[in-house]
């Protein structure tokens, strides 16, 4: 007995790669922008973790250069007490303490002292450190990261404190607080 055994003519075998290519071409162009999506939240998460331990920071500081540190009753800006740093000098102070320093030293990071001392703040990438400035995991972590601060006077009381973490998407996360003079 004879049995004839059938097989796939060429034309069917062009038929079905022509629908395996549609069907994952369609695939691959709506699971893509999935995919490149899907590291957002944890950029996000890492953008919130950078910015609340930065703004922990800062609040952790004194209102202002002319604040008493050791408790005192008088703020800046009260009768007997040294007036408040005017927004135009907002920024690190010079490094040796004096009152003008130009083409000298600024603080770095770790010797600020008070809160306007982060106004222009702007790292990114190995720039982005511990409070002592010696993390290099924390280099590693936020290599793609950037982290930008500005201080203004909210009113004669309260300085508020601007921060800005940009992901390495592009996403910009920001932060606000006000640190009051008390």
């Amino acid at each position: 007995m004879l049995s004839w055994q059938r097989g796939v003519t060429l034309i069917e075998l062009i038929a079905g790669i022509v629908v395996l290519a549609i069907s994952l071409t369609l695939i691959t162009s709506v699971l893509g922008p999935l995919y490149i999506k899907s590291a957002d939240p944890w950029h996000q998460v890492r953008a919130a973790e950078l910015g609340h331990s930065l703004m922990n920071e800062i609040l952790g500081k004194a209102f202002d250069e002319n604040s008493n540190r050791s408790g005192s009753v008088l703020r800046c800006n009260e009768t007997g007490a040294p007036a408040c740093s005017s927004a135009a000098a907002f920024g690190p102070d010079c490094a040796d303490g004096s009152a003008s320093c130009p083409g000298g030293p600024l603080e770095s990071r770790p010797q600020f002292d008070d809160v306007d001392d982060f106004h222009g703040l702007d790292v990114s990438g190995n720039d982005i450190s511990n409070i002592f400035g010696t993390d290099a995991r924390l280099q590693d972590v936020y290599r793609a990261y950037r982290v930008q601060i500005e201080v203004s006077y909210q009113d004669a009381l309260s300085k508020r404190i601007q921060l800005r973490v940009t992901t390495p998407t592009g996403d910009v996360i920001e932060f606000a607080a006000l640190k009051g003079n008390w």
